[in-house]
């Protein structure tokens, strides 16, 4: 009896060995791979951009970060110094509030400005580079600060040195704002390093 048992192993084995996926030469699909790709836009193209205004780069969130967007602002040629600082700031403000496109939706990409913010230049005995929000800069989220932080700093908005001296509507200090690395990856953690500023 132990021999026919001995015997039957190798027939149990080849069974069991059948058992499983086969392989097939029938070709199967399983239909397409994801294709969404988050925070990421088609290269938009500049001299047409150019054409419609002055091209600019704002900073919009995408996941938990900030990736900035081409877009343009519209500045009237002839414009003194001064006033063209305001005008470039007031539109990319605006183009920070204005809704995402529906390919920066589809991507991913949203906003936490809020529209119906206006900037103005600086008061007598503030320094010369200063912009003044309607809305305190403190109020805003910690999303927004950090858009228009990031936004207004690397424009022409701003002097060119990263930082950007923000204040509010009434007497509250002046405080010059950097964006960082940090603040661009963590926007919504990891505030705008900033630093009290006397009149100028």
């Amino acid at each position: 009896m132990n021999v026919r048992r001995l015997a039957a192993l190798p027939l149990l084995a080849v069974l069991l060995a059948g058992c499983g996926i086969r392989a097939t030469e029938v070709p199967t699909d399983a239909g397409a791979a994801p294709s969404k790709v988050l925070c990421s836009l088609a290269e938009p193209d500049v001299s047409t951009q150019a054409s419609r205004g002055l091209p600019v780069q704002v900073f919009l969130l995408c996941g938990s970060s900030l990736v900035a967007v081409d877009r343009t602002v519209r500045v009237p040629d002839g414009t003194a110094d001064s006033q063209r600082r305001v005008l470039v700031a007031q539109g990319l403000l605006d183009q920070l509030a204005a809704t995402p496109s529906a390919a920066e939706k589809e991507a991913g990409y949203t906003t936490d400005v809020r529209g119906g913010m206006n900037v103005s230049g600086p008061r007598h005995g503030d320094p010369e580079d200063t912009l003044r929000l309607s809305s305190p800069p403190e109020d805003l989220t910690s999303y927004a600060l950090a858009q228009v932080v990031c936004t207004f700093s690397g424009s022409a908005a701003a002097e060119g040195d990263g930082s950007v001296i923000l204040g509010g509507p009434g007497k509250e200090p002046l405080r010059r704002y950097e964006c960082t690395d940090e603040v661009r990856s963590r926007p919504g953690t990891e505030q705008p390093p900033s630093g009290q500023v006397t009149g100028g």
